[in-house]
């Protein structure tokens, strides 16, 4: 990945499950049009924790790319909570912006969950107890926004846990969701994507 380097506030002493599984995320071939960098992790959810920010990168292929973003939190607690099934659970998100006709589609948020599931299967990601909500948001401008006219943006809000420390799997297929997200070709057989062309943006 693009910036490895430790953040203030890195987990020290950690249990040896938990610092295999950090490896394996640092081992991780993400695609390239992601940029992604570790951050400090939110405190007070679980003993361990290590969390990513991601951004898409412009297409280079002369047309604007709506761009994606996102995080992913890997959260760790020997005691097993009941709800996780085991020590891991990742919680994580992809935002990026539609076409407002997009937007419209009623099925878009269905796209988006079968999205992540076939890019963890096909990564051959062992998970359980998989949750998580899809938002679409629809907006139009006024007053001195007026020149934005109408948009459209999609949210995926996601959780699931680990069942090895083999995480960067998982990381692999976040990163395959913000680029299908983000309206970029799918490197996955047998996934298309919700339109073959965007429109460049003003």
């Amino acid at each position: 990945m693009t910036d490895t380097s430790t953040p203030p506030g890195s987990p020290t002493d950690a249990p040896a499950e938990f610092e295999a599984a950090v490896a394996a995320i640092r081992a991780a071939a993400p695609r390239e049009e992601v940029v992604i960098a570790e951050i400090p992790a939110p405190k007070g959810l679980a003993p361990s924790a290590f969390a990513l920010a991601a951004d898409v990168r412009p297409t280079q292929h002369g047309i604007d790319s709506i761009l994606g973003t996102g995080r992913f939190v890997l959260l760790h607690d020997p005691e097993e909570p009941e709800a996780w099934g085991g020590p891991f659970r990742v919680i994580c998100y992809a935002q990026a912006p539609l076409e407002t006709d997009i937007g419209l589609d009623p099925f878009v948020a269905d796209v988006a969950w079968a999205w992540l599931t076939d890019a963890l299967a096909a990564r051959g990601a062992n998970y359980a107890a998989a949750s998580g909500t899809a938002s679409k948001t629809l907006s139009t401008g006024y007053g001195e926004l007026a020149d934005q006219g109408d948009g459209a943006e999609l949210e995926l809000r996601a959780s699931w846990s680990p069942l090895d420390d083999r995480v960067g799997a998982q990381v692999e297929a976040w990163a395959e969701l913000l680029c299908m997200l983000a309206g970029l070709p799918p490197t996955l057989e047998g996934v298309t994507m919700l339109r073959t062309t965007r429109a460049a943006r003003d």
